[in-house]
C-alpha cells in the first residue's frame, strides 16, 4: 500500500490543482496498464471523519478534525508488486512537488497463521479465504 500523508491543504479541503490531477491520472493509467494498481483514492479531510478508541473493552468515539496532520492519511494506492523495490519505483513516480508517501506491505491471511493455535482459529482463516475467493470472482 502506498500511503499519501495528509497536509494542511488536504485537511482544509483544498483540492489538488488540475495539473497535478492530470499527472496523477496518467500515473494511475500507467499502473493499471502494468497490472499493478488494485485501487487508489483520496480521502476527505479528517473533519468529516471519526476515531473509535478501544480501552478496557469500552469504545470512545471522537469526531474529527484531528490535530496532528502529519500522522493522517490523505489518500492511498493499493498496488500488487513483486518487491518493496518495485513499490518504491512506482511511488517515486508520484508527481508531487512536496509531501510524503509511506509504503507498507498489506498482511495476508497466511501471515497470521503462526498466531493460530486452535482448530477454531484455523477454521476462521479458511472461511475468510473462501469468502474472499468467492467474492473476488463476482
Amino acid at each position: 500500500m502506498v500511503i499519501v500523508k495528509a497536509d494542511q491543504k488536504s485537511e482544509a479541503g483544498v483540492l489538488p490543482d488540475e495539473k497535478l490531477l492530470v499527472a496523477i491520472g496518467k500515473l494511475n493509467e500507467e499502473m493499471i496498464k502494468a497490472g499493478v494498481m488494485l485501487a487508489g483514492e483520496g480521502l476527505q479531510p479528517s473533519s468529516k471523519g471519526a476515531r473509535v478508541k478501544f480501552s478496557g473493552g469500552k469504545r470512545t468515539v471522537t469526531d474529527g478534525p484531528f490535530s496532528e496532520t502529519k500522522e493522517l492519511v490523505g489518500g492511498f494506492w493499493l498496488i500488487q508488486v513483486k518487491s518493496k523495490e518495485e513499490a518504491i519505483e512506482w511511488a517515486s513516480r508520484v508527481p508531487f512537488e512536496d509531501g510524503e508517501i509511506e509504503i507498507r506491505q498489506v498482511s495476508e491471511a497466511s501471515d497470521f497463521e503462526p498466531a493460530i493455535k486452535t482448530a477454531a482459529g484455523a477454521e476462521v482463516l479458511a472461511a475468510e479465504a473462501a469468502f474472499r475467493a468467492k467474492h473476488a470472482k463476482s
